[in-house]
Protein backbone atom coordinates (compact mmCIF):
# COMPACT_ATOMS: atom_id res chain seq x y z
CA UNK A 1 0.00 0.00 0.00
CA UNK A 2 1.33 3.47 -0.94
CA UNK A 3 1.09 6.21 1.38
CA UNK A 4 -0.10 9.32 -0.75
CA UNK A 5 1.33 12.93 1.46
CA UNK A 6 -0.16 16.02 0.33
CA UNK A 7 1.93 18.90 0.30
CA UNK A 8 -0.35 21.87 1.08
CA UNK A 9 0.88 25.66 1.81
CA UNK A 10 -0.40 26.38 5.20
CA UNK A 11 -0.12 30.19 6.10
CA UNK A 12 0.45 30.69 10.22
CA UNK A 13 1.24 34.16 10.83
CA UNK A 14 2.84 35.30 7.38
CA UNK A 15 4.72 31.94 7.23
CA UNK A 16 5.04 29.78 4.34
CA UNK A 17 4.85 26.48 6.67
CA UNK A 18 6.31 24.18 3.74
CA UNK A 19 8.64 26.55 2.69
CA UNK A 20 9.45 27.71 5.83
CA UNK A 21 10.70 31.28 4.35
CA UNK A 22 10.81 34.22 5.54
CA UNK A 23 8.55 36.59 4.14
CA UNK A 24 8.99 40.25 3.05
CA UNK A 25 7.41 41.99 5.22
CA UNK A 26 9.13 40.09 7.88
CA UNK A 27 12.19 40.24 6.84
CA UNK A 28 11.88 44.28 6.86
CA UNK A 29 11.01 43.82 10.34
CA UNK A 30 13.89 41.84 11.62
CA UNK A 31 16.72 43.59 8.86
CA UNK A 32 17.48 46.75 11.47
CA UNK A 33 17.75 44.45 14.33
CA UNK A 34 20.36 42.13 13.02
CA UNK A 35 23.88 42.82 13.64
CA UNK A 36 25.94 44.32 10.94
CA UNK A 37 29.53 43.57 9.86
CA UNK A 38 32.01 45.97 10.32
CA UNK A 39 34.96 43.67 9.04
CA UNK A 40 33.96 44.69 5.54
CA UNK A 41 33.72 41.43 4.54
CA UNK A 42 30.60 40.37 1.70
CA UNK A 43 28.29 38.84 4.18
CA UNK A 44 26.37 36.17 3.20
CA UNK A 45 22.55 36.92 3.11
CA UNK A 46 21.20 37.09 6.42
CA UNK A 47 17.89 36.26 4.92
CA UNK A 48 19.05 32.97 4.00
CA UNK A 49 20.77 32.24 6.68
CA UNK A 50 17.68 33.03 9.31
CA UNK A 51 15.62 30.94 6.59
CA UNK A 52 17.66 28.29 7.39
CA UNK A 53 17.87 28.60 10.96
CA UNK A 54 13.93 28.79 11.06
CA UNK A 55 14.15 25.47 8.97
CA UNK A 56 16.69 23.44 11.35
CA UNK A 57 14.26 24.46 14.51
CA UNK A 58 10.82 23.46 12.46
CA UNK A 59 11.74 20.40 11.87
CA UNK A 60 13.83 19.33 14.54
CA UNK A 61 17.05 18.61 12.58
CA UNK A 62 20.86 18.84 13.15
CA UNK A 63 22.65 21.80 11.76
CA UNK A 64 24.49 19.28 9.52
CA UNK A 65 21.48 18.09 8.04
CA UNK A 66 20.08 21.46 7.19
CA UNK A 67 19.62 21.41 2.96
CA UNK A 68 22.18 23.22 0.71
CA UNK A 69 19.95 25.53 -0.62
CA UNK A 70 20.44 27.20 2.81
CA UNK A 71 24.74 27.79 2.70
CA UNK A 72 27.33 25.52 4.15
CA UNK A 73 25.41 24.19 7.54
CA UNK A 74 29.13 25.61 9.21
CA UNK A 75 27.96 28.96 8.28
CA UNK A 76 24.28 28.74 9.47
CA UNK A 77 25.52 27.27 12.68
CA UNK A 78 28.26 29.62 13.50
CA UNK A 79 25.72 32.19 12.86
CA UNK A 80 23.14 30.85 15.10
CA UNK A 81 25.74 30.88 17.96
CA UNK A 82 26.86 34.49 17.32
CA UNK A 83 23.57 35.74 17.33
CA UNK A 84 22.53 33.94 20.38
CA UNK A 85 25.65 34.69 22.67
CA UNK A 86 25.36 38.71 21.48
CA UNK A 87 21.57 38.91 21.89
CA UNK A 88 19.83 39.30 18.32
CA UNK A 89 17.51 36.88 19.34
CA UNK A 90 16.33 38.68 22.13
CA UNK A 91 16.22 41.64 20.35
CA UNK A 92 13.81 40.14 17.74
CA UNK A 93 11.61 38.68 20.46
CA UNK A 94 11.06 41.90 22.48
CA UNK A 95 10.55 43.70 19.30
CA UNK A 96 8.02 41.16 18.30
CA UNK A 97 6.54 41.96 21.21
CA UNK A 98 6.14 45.43 21.55
CA UNK A 99 5.22 45.56 18.37
CA UNK A 100 2.30 43.08 19.20
CA UNK A 101 1.28 45.01 22.61
CA UNK A 102 0.88 48.23 20.68
CA UNK A 103 -1.46 46.43 18.21
CA UNK A 104 -3.65 44.58 21.41
CA UNK A 105 -2.56 41.22 20.28
CA UNK A 106 -0.87 40.36 23.37
CA UNK A 107 -2.79 39.63 27.00
CA UNK A 108 -0.54 39.55 29.33
CA UNK A 109 -2.07 38.08 31.93
CA UNK A 110 -1.42 34.51 33.19
CA UNK A 111 -3.08 32.37 34.95
CA UNK A 112 -1.56 29.14 36.73
CA UNK A 113 -4.22 26.29 37.75
CA UNK A 114 -3.54 24.63 40.65
CA UNK A 115 -4.08 21.11 39.73
CA UNK A 116 -1.59 20.71 37.26
CA UNK A 117 1.44 22.27 39.63
CA UNK A 118 3.13 19.43 40.88
CA UNK A 119 5.61 19.34 43.64
CA UNK A 120 8.82 17.38 43.31
CA UNK A 121 9.06 13.61 43.90
CA UNK A 122 11.00 14.68 47.02
CA UNK A 123 8.85 17.39 48.28
CA UNK A 124 6.40 14.61 49.75
CA UNK A 125 8.54 12.10 51.69
CA UNK A 126 10.75 14.99 53.90
CA UNK A 127 10.70 14.94 57.58
CA UNK A 128 8.89 18.16 59.39
CA UNK A 129 11.50 20.50 61.58
CA UNK A 130 10.79 18.51 64.90
CA UNK A 131 9.11 15.58 64.21
CA UNK A 132 12.45 13.13 65.09
CA UNK A 133 11.85 14.69 68.43
CA UNK A 134 8.17 14.02 68.90
CA UNK A 135 8.71 10.07 67.77
CA UNK A 136 11.73 9.66 69.98
CA UNK A 137 9.46 11.06 72.84
CA UNK A 138 6.94 8.40 71.71
CA UNK A 139 9.28 5.76 72.01
CA UNK A 140 10.75 6.82 75.34
CA UNK A 141 6.92 6.56 76.99
CA UNK A 142 5.97 3.35 75.56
Amino acid sequence: MERVVKRSCLVDHGWDMRRRKLSDAEREFVRPLLPHDESGRKRRDDRMILNGIVWKFRTGSASRDVPGRYRPWATLHTRFRRWAADGTFDRMLRALQATADVAGAIDWMASVDSTIVRAHQQAAGARKVGSAARDSDARGAA
